[in-house]
């Protein structure tokens, strides 16, 4: 079960997004698990755990309540142990743990569909493609009202995620509310294996592809982008947009495979290292030298970790053109450590891409709530200079600076009201009804349904002046259009139109031309290197 932030157009936070990707962000792939065995030394360790224990002890005997041993361990102890380390070192309980290890093998036994808050109510997001949830019926808007016959009321995404979670084959009782229908409708949903995808690729025009890739937290996204250029017919690419903004990261393993995809047979992708880590050094295996289409990559201050990664090895070998934001600046490498309950991910080492600039922001002077919220582009560090491939200066030490600047223009204050208020997903299910949406191929709201939108607003708790309404007018429409198209057809489908409408995704295909020169440049250069 997947769990949304906020409906399209809500302006989910990019720093909510990193942390909460943080946790797999530079993770290990699986088999490359620690032991937790103890291997520091002796020398003042014995006092401090008695120091610890003494401690524990006074509390447990002297607290007002009684203190469960589970609770200050697991919930105080070592948590706030690892907050004195650094912004990414986490534990996680049996539970979290399990779940962590389930996604990131990509696949769970489900419904298949994705869920959201909205207020005090859970609801649906979106079905998954073929999934079980959608083949019952289930859809957009519908408020989830009951599982199993246990109201929802109180509980979040997680505990309903928790209830349809289950068994392949067993069946699921799920009761919604749907705008238009007279009373609850119950679906009865067996449940079956559930493959989120993580990768969405399509043609923008002829020869130009765009691949959207959501995150690397699974170990098949890199099966997936393989799945997709085979669909697409690779051989047919002329030039390429990578889109990794707001990609939050996830296991080194895939983005290694990603970027190696790209770069020629044995170049470095990425290492590792730290003070009680050796030295590891991650390089392509197979390469793609007969994939040699200009790519440009879109980054921004959401793109972290195994995003930065790859994003970090294409500028580097001078194979893509980046074009964005700074990304994040997550270089942090995790290790799993299980324990007996749960386990530690603590970090062991630092990234450093293949011309050896550190990808890991500045964390030790400032609060990690400034770390995660502030968004202004880090200096570039001075004592950080390196080459690329072909001799261009990049900086290390912030992140990934693109090589030109693109920063979407910001949402107005009418536009940020709008989206918090769910209006527009709100007046969709309104629109819809009961009835199940379908709409024309090419549709775009004309201005009655505009209109129409304005009359339901001034109907809500959103303030706003008929001079702004109008002002933002197409801004509004745009948004209907999505929402509408997200409803009749997909989510997928409706991404590929924004995807279209896109500024920054015009400006990467116009940019190709200097992806191609920068290509060819980098080319010469190692040929006359070489010879």
């Amino acid at each position: 079960m997947r769990m949304a932030h906020k409906p399209r157009g809500a302006g989910m936070l990019v720093p909510a997004l990193v942390a909460a990707g943080a946790v797999l962000g530079g993770l290990y792939g699986r088999g490359l698990e620690r032991t937790a065995a103890a291997s520091a030394p002796e020398t003042g360790l014995s006092s401090v755990l008695r120091a610890f224990t003494t401690a524990y002890s006074l509390v447990e005997t002297n607290f007002a309540d009684p203190v469960p041993a589970e609770h200050s361990l697991y919930e105080g102890a070592i948590p706030g142990m690892l907050r004195t380390l650094d912004p990414h070192s986490n534990f996680l309980d049996p539970a979290s743990f399990a779940q962590m290890q389930q996604e990131q093998r990509g696949q769970y036994f489900g419904v298949g569909m994705e869920i959201s808050m909205d207020g005090p109510r859970v609801i649906v997001m979106q079905t998954f493609p073929g999934s079980p949830a959608q083949q019952a019926g289930l859809r957009r808007g519908d408020v989830i009202a009951a599982v199993n016959d246990r109201s929802t009321e109180g509980l979040d995404t997680s505990r309903v995620a928790d209830l349809l979670k289950g068994p392949r084959g067993t069946e699921v009782q799920v009761t919604v509310r749907r705008e238009g229908a007279s009373a609850p409708i119950t679906f009865r949903v067996t449940r079956g294996e559930i493959l989120p995808s993580n990768v969405h690729a399509f043609w923008l025009r002829p020869g130009i592809a765009y691949l959207y890739i959501r995150s690397f937290d699974v170990q098949t996204t890199s099966r997936q982008v393989e799945q997709e250029f085979v669909r697409l017919g690779e051989s047919g690419i002329n030039g390429l947009i990578l889109d990794l903004r707001g990609n939050p990261g996830g296991l080194v393993t895939e983005a290694v495979n990603v970027a190696g995809r790209f770069l020629q047979k044995g170049q470095t992708v990425v290492s590792h290292r730290g003070r009680a880590s050796a030295e590891q050094v991650f390089r392509a295996r197979n390469g793609g030298a007969d994939r040699r289409y200009p790519m440009v990559v879109l980054v921004n201050r959401g793109s972290a970790s195994a995003a930065e990664i790859v994003a970090g090895a294409l500028q580097d070998h001078d194979r893509a053109w980046l074009l964005g934001e700074n990304t994040f600046g997550k270089g942090l490498v995790q290790a799993q450590f299980p324990l007996s309950e749960g386990a530690l991910l603590l970090t062991i080492a630092r990234y450093y891409t293949p011309s050896g600039r550190l990808i890991q922001r500045d964390y030790e002077h400032r609060s990690f709530y400034d770390y995660y919220s502030q968004r202004d582009a880090e200096p570039n560090n001075p004592q950080d200079v390196k080459m690329t491939d072909s001799g261009r200066t990049v900086y290390g030490g912030g992140g990934i600076t693109p090589d030109e600047k693109y920063a979407a223009p910001p949402w107005n204050g009418f536009q940020r009201r709008l989206a918090r208020s769910y209006a527009i997903f709100h007046f969709a299910s309104l629109h819809f009804g009961a009835s199940k949406p379908a709409l024309p191929e090419g549709w775009k709201p004309d201005d009655a349904l505009v209109n129409r939108f304005r009359q339901y607003l001034a109907s809500e708790p959103v303030a706003f002046t008929a001079a702004e309404f109008e002002e933002n007018r197409a801004w509004v429409s745009r948004q209907l259009r999505l929402e509408m198209y997200t409803r009749a057809f997909d989510k997928a489908r409706a991404d590929e139109l924004a995807v279209l409408e896109d500024p920054e995704v015009q400006k990467a295909v116009v940019s190709l031309p200097t992806a191609q020169s920068l290509l060819d440049h980098v080319q010469r250069t190692l040929a006359r290197r070489a010879g």
